[in-house]
């Protein structure tokens, strides 16, 4: 099965924040800093704290927001060209494989260490940092759940 896919910056940078925040040293980065806030703000609350400490863990916490959720796809999007290119994606249920004119990637299926779906694309993961999406957009809903049980079975 092939299928000619397209990456659009908007539906990218989405998927990318998906991909950030699912890192697990950003959701403990995450759930810190709530500590630290709803701690503060307690604290606060009751008078033994002055406001500079839980301003400073409003201000923390906005600015990782700022960060994970704009700055760090943008800059990650721009970084990388092949977002840019036009893509075939074909599979079959041994390996998958994504070609254009600039250049291909190919990988069997039991090489994908995990993955996951969003609402745009697939997530597929070869090690903790090395991933790819494939954008969901032009692949049929019945092909696209023969991926997730091509990826269950591996």
């Amino acid at each position: 099965m092939s299928y000619s896919i397209q990456y659009h910056k908007k539906e990218v940078i989405q998927g990318l924040r998906y991909h950030f925040m699912k890192q697990s040293e950003i959701k403990v980065l995450m759930v810190i800093v709530n500590i630290y806030a709803i701690a503060t703000a307690y604290l606060l609350y009751i008078k033994k704290i002055r406001p500079e400490l839980f301003l400073l863990g409003s201000v923390l916490w906005m600015v990782l927001m700022l960060l994970f959720w704009y700055a760090i796809p943008l800059v990650f999007y721009r970084k990388t060209e092949l977002f840019k290119w036009d893509w075939t994606f074909s599979f079959n249920e041994h390996k998958a494989r994504l070609y254009s004119e600039k250049g291909e990637a190919e990988w069997n299926w039991s090489e994908v260490t995990h993955y996951f779906d969003s609402p745009l694309f697939f997530h597929f993961y070869f090690s903790p940092k090395s991933f790819f999406i494939i954008p969901k957009q032009n692949i049929p809903f019945e092909d696209q759940h023969i991926v997730r049980g091509l990826l269950k079975g591996k």
